[in-house]
């Protein structure tokens, strides 16, 4: 028999008082069922995982009371003891561009702007041609960061490098100052804003954040997700990838993950060879890569248009 004994009584009392409350419904009747929400009449404009925008009831929308209020200070300090750093497998990208398409879903991207390129690439004329997904470097050294007259991009403690949208003034300096080319400029509004949906259903700290919030003037780029990060969790597009191109975790753990497998970072960076872009600039990047040997699929166009299996 199991041992109640450690049941909080609070706990207790709320199980008895809802199993009563169920067990008094009928069977047939969905307590959750739309007809038991009161109805405010006031719609609020989402948008949904496909990209379309939504209309519901103002009633239907819950808190999420598991998401900190950060201040901007508090978030441009970033995360102590963590240093971030992303390792992409060249030999398993098939070209799905599935992080592509999560990373813009997630931010907004205007159409025909993305924070991820998967670019194709050949290293001399005689060698075979591979794709390699290219994002912001995070480097320890942005000259970004340097060339900005309002502080509005900076470097945080735990590695990453953000765009406060808040404080951009729209100089483009930064974008000229970058040699990987990581940043697109917001010439038009969101996809949201564009069709009269309210950020306040998708921002809750003004300033730098990974949420919807990408404005008109202003420079985007990728961010690494600070607040799935800061939750424990892994970026969208280390996520949506399915061949576990993408690989993020901490440089001070010397540990990266996919999701799926887990790797000690030093070890995996020694064995396969892995390499930053442009070293010879001295930006430092917290991006790395393996080399494109042993592939798991071979060098293909077009994939990304493909509905079938991805897999």
């Amino acid at each position: 028999m199991k041992n109640n004994n450690n049941i909080p009584r609070r706990d207790f009392l709320f199980t008895g008082l809802l199993t009563a409350a169920l067990g008094g419904c009928n069977d047939k009747k969905n307590p959750f069922a739309q007809d038991e929400v009161v109805l405010t009449g006031e719609k609020v404009k989402l948008l949904s995982v496909d990209g379309e925008v939504i209309e519901i009831d103002k009633a239907f929308l819950k808190p999420i009371p598991d998401v900190p209020h950060l201040t901007n200070a508090e978030e441009r300090e970033g995360i102590p003891g963590k240093k971030f750093v992303m390792v992409i497998d060249l030999a398993r990208c098939k070209n799905l561009r599935k992080c592509q398409s999560a990373c813009n879903h997630m931010h907004q991207v205007h159409p025909g702007q993305n924070w991820i390129k998967v670019l194709g690439m050949e290293d001399a004329d005689h060698t075979a041609p591979y794709w390699q997904p290219t994002t912001c470097m995070h480097c320890d050294e942005p000259p970004c960061v340097k060339v900005c007259p309002v502080d509005a991009t900076f470097k945080r403690q735990d590695g990453i490098v953000l765009i406060d949208n808040e404080r951009c003034i729209g100089c483009r300096f930064c974008m000229a100052a970058c040699p990987y080319s990581a940043r697109v400029f917001n010439w038009e509004e969101t996809l949201m804003a564009s069709q009269g949906g309210s950020e306040e259903h998708h921002h809750h700290n003004s300033g730098p954040t990974s949420v919807a919030h990408q404005v008109k003037g202003t420079v985007g780029k990728c961010d690494f997700c600070p607040e799935m990060t800061r939750q424990g969790e892994l970026p969208h597009c280390v996520s949506a990838c399915p061949n576990g191109v993408f690989m993020f975790g901490d440089l001070n753990e010397d540990t990266v993950t996919n999701g799926a497998e887990t790797f000690r970072f030093s070890e995996l960076i020694k064995d396969k060879a892995g390499y930053r872009l442009m070293e010879d600039l001295g930006t430092k990047p917290s991006v790395y890569y393996l080399p494109p040997v042993n592939r798991n699929f071979p060098y293909e166009s077009g994939l990304e248009k493909e509905t079938g299996d991805e897999k």
